[in-house]
């Protein structure tokens, strides 16, 4: 085994001990009315989950108990683990897919008797799959929200292109047709913002879409898998490789992008980038910020061949390993994940559910939402050991190729092994 395996292994051993013990009698279809006092943090809007608690309390009064609080993102590390150490931390907390490794040792596990792993698969969609273990669950999904593809009408519309691309090998063609540039080399409208990191907005989470699709979950839990044990790095590097190209302006027909741009982002919304790769819940950010933008949103496009996928943030309930109240906690998480309570929620976030049952719903009065829902159920993520620190990673990677200090094989070999030394 190696040392990523044992690490997992070992956080997982006792709790898995304890959980037996915890959850006997308390199976994943059960109904009990046992709930009490129950208290929950998390980074997701206190209105919507105060809300949620309130409709559901009407007629389900096990709830009434059960108490919200939000907590900054920037501050909800140093809160939680501050509370857990003095004995005064929430019964369940929210869980965002991206802090696993870093909170898993504060998370009671339940077993796979009180929650059968078929059932888990069978409920929620595939990247749901990242909070489970060996031994149980550590968390059930509450809610994702997937990259999406925006793209300009008016762009498409003015160089005869009827649809948005579904597939990379129709995206690449496009360049030519709708990047503009002048006789001093400026670019006037751009087709994409890939091939820079600095100022294309969530950079990191597209690039780890293009490895996924490619063949390659990063890092898993067996580890680093960008490079395969024979040495090489194929999906990893034709990835990257597809990415950087299109900021090489030696490359005329696919250049599109340099860093002396404003940031994705700013560029859409002043009508001068044809695609922008953001996620579900900006929608009405970008309308707000520009009502006179004529956009639509299309699934972020794939590989002809590969895996299907979009990256996707996913927020799950996970209890608290000192939670005076195990079993309360337990059905709560269990009451804020059923068919009901994630459809209402659905409602209040205009995000897709995580339920596959209510995804093979999609509501015929929202056209954006029917897009959503076929994004969560490819989308994808992976065990990132420290956000921060992997965004860090992932810049120097890009730019030492674009600079021309690394080929594209040695800076996805250095990645591999900062990512090794990083999840050590």
């Amino acid at each position: 085994m190696t040392n990523f395996q044992i690490t997992i292994l070992g956080f997982f051993t006792f709790f898995i001990l304890v959980g037996i013990v915890l959850f006997a009698g308390f199976k994943g279809g059960g109904q009990s009315t046992i709930v009490g006092s129950v208290n929950i943090w998390g980074t997701v809007d206190k209105i919507i989950v105060d809300k949620l608690i309130r409709d559901l309390a009407v007629e389900d009064k096990t709830l009434k108990d059960v108490k919200y609080r939000e907590i900054t993102k920037i501050s909800f590390d140093a809160e939680l683990v501050e509370a857990l150490a003095s004995g005064n931390g929430p019964d369940v907390f929210i869980l965002s897919q991206d802090s696993i490794l870093k909170h898993q040792n504060k998370i009671l596990t339940v077993p796979y008797e009180s929650y059968p792993a078929r059932d888990f698969k069978n409920n929620f969609i595939e990247e749901g799959e990242l909070y489970l273990n060996d031994t149980g669950v550590l968390g059930l999904p509450f809610i994702v929200n997937p990259l999406v593809m925006y793209w300009n009408r008016d762009i498409f519309s003015e160089n005869s292109i009827a649809n948005p691309p579904k597939t990379w090998e129709e995206f690449f063609s496009l360049s030519g047709k709708i990047t503009e540039i002048d006789e001093s080399l400026n670019i006037l409208t751009s087709l994409v913002a890939f091939g820079e990191f600095s100022n294309l907005i969530h950079a990191k989470d597209i690039i780890s879409t293009l490895i996924i699709q490619a063949g390659s979950p990063i890092i898993s839990k067996e580890g680093v898998v960008l490079k395969k044990a024979d040495g090489s790095i194929i999906p990893a590097e034709e990835a990257v490789d597809f990415f950087v190209q299109f900021s090489n302006p030696t490359k005329k027909s696919v250049y599109t992008w340099n860093r002396s741009l404003p940031d994705s982002q700013k560029s859409f919304l002043a009508g001068n980038l044809a695609v922008y790769f953001g996620y579900a819940s900006e929608l009405g950010e970008l309308r707000a910020k520009n009502p006179n933008l004529n956009f639509d949103v299309a699934v972020f496009p794939q590989a002809t061949k590969g895996t299907s996928a979009t990256f996707g943030r996913m927020n799950a309930l996970v209890i608290s390993k000192n939670s005076k109240n195990i079993a309360g906690a337990f059905e709560v998480i269990k009451k804020l994940t059923s068919e009901n309570s994630l459809s209402i929620l659905s409602g209040y976030t205009e995000l897709p559910p995580v339920l596959r049952n209510l995804l093979a719903k999609k509501p015929a009065d929202n056209p954006y939402l029917g897009v959503f829902y076929d994004s969560a159920l490819i989308s994808k993520a992976w065990f990132d050991p420290n956000p921060q620190e992997t965004d860090n990673i992932f810049q120097e990677m890009v730019e030492s190729i674009v600079s021309g200090r690394r080929t594209v094989k040695n800076a996805i070999s250095a990645t591999d092994s900062e990512l090794n030394e990083l999840i050590q």
